[in-house]
């Protein structure tokens, strides 16, 4: 099926490859200011990988016409970087390792790309490095690249964790929903009071991370003696669809059991349609409705209930 692409769209994609090619540096004689061609620096790096590299697997991740590796794997072998020899298993394979002198060639150019993307990230701050970030990952996944193996973790609240829910909980929602500074006032107030108050046998907040930054929270506080609060859930955009938001459901309303609550409440908003599927599948149930103004918009607000 054909599809129309708009000239404009592919206008952009164009410019931002001239932009990125020019940045990166990737139009340089030598790449990083070495004696390798880009392509060739790929082919190090895929080298350096492993001890050894069959031909056929190193020119599928390199993603490389099979004459053009032949030419770059005999400039190597030339030059020392690269032994190549026949596989043991099956003759007809090659196999490809680096030399101690190939090493060495993708180590320096390892470093100086270390250097590089360090000195292009020096001049941001920590959420313009997080939006960077983020949008490269978007881009891979838009154009089908698979996703790496992710590290995720629930963890209770570390110093320096009541910060980023604020300032999450404030832009996240500003962003999304375009709610006002009420909001985080708001949740600003719930965190001071955790930090200062909580009492640590009946209440406890966890942080959701994958790859070691934090990406969600919940919290878990005291309501009356027989009856615990869920508050503060939020998943950061990029880490939805992982399970993350059911999991710390699940980690706030085991603590409570353990603790000796009978049942759980929570408040939420109408239009917040993701989370409200979350409760429902941990068995919430809607017990009461609330319209009014808040947050600078129209709400329907919700409060939920479960039995422990």
């Amino acid at each position: 099926m054909s599809v129309d692409i708009d000239d404009r769209n592919v206008a952009a994609v164009r410019e931002f490859n001239r932009f990125y090619t020019a940045i990166m540096g990737l139009l340089d004689q030598g790449h990083l200011q070495s004696r390798f061609s880009l392509t060739e620096a790929r082919v190090l790096f895929e080298l350096a990988q492993g001890e050894s590299t069959e031909v056929v697997d190193l020119r599928a991740r390199a993603r490389i016409d099979a004459g053009h590796l032949s030419r770059i794997l005999a400039r190597f072998d030339n030059a020392g970087v690269v032994e190549r020899s026949r596989s043991s298993a099956d003759g007809r394979r090659q196999i490809v390792r680096l030399t101690t002198a190939g090493r060495d060639a993708f180590g320096t150019l390892d470093a100086r790309s270390n250097r590089h993307a360090t000195e292009l990230l020096a001049g941001l701050g920590d959420a313009d490095c997080r939006r960077l970030v983020d949008a490269l990952a978007t881009v891979r996944s838009l154009l089908g690249d698979p996703p790496p193996t992710s590290t995720q973790l629930i963890r209770p609240l570390r110093p320096g964790d009541l910060g980023w829910v604020v300032h999450r909980n404030g832009a996240l929602y500003a962003e999304e929903h375009g709610w006002d500074q009420t909001y985080e006032a708001l949740v600003a107030r719930i965190a001071a009071d955790y930090g200062e108050h909580h009492d640590p046998a009946r209440e406890s907040a966890w942080i959701a991370e994958l790859d070691g930054r934090p990406v969600g929270s919940v919290f878990c506080v005291r309501e009356d003696d027989d009856t615990a609060r869920l508050r503060l859930l939020l998943v950061e955009p990029t880490a939805r669809g992982r399970g993350l938001g059911g999991l710390l459901v699940e980690e706030c309303m085991r603590f409570a059991r353990a603790a000796g609550y009978r049942s759980m409440v929570l408040w939420t908003v109408s239009v917040l349609a993701p989370a409200r599927r979350i409760y429902q599948r941990a068995g919430f149930q809607l017990v009461a409705e609330d319209p009014r103004r808040r947050f600078g918009h129209d709400l329907v607000g919700q409060d939920w209930r479960a039995e422990l």
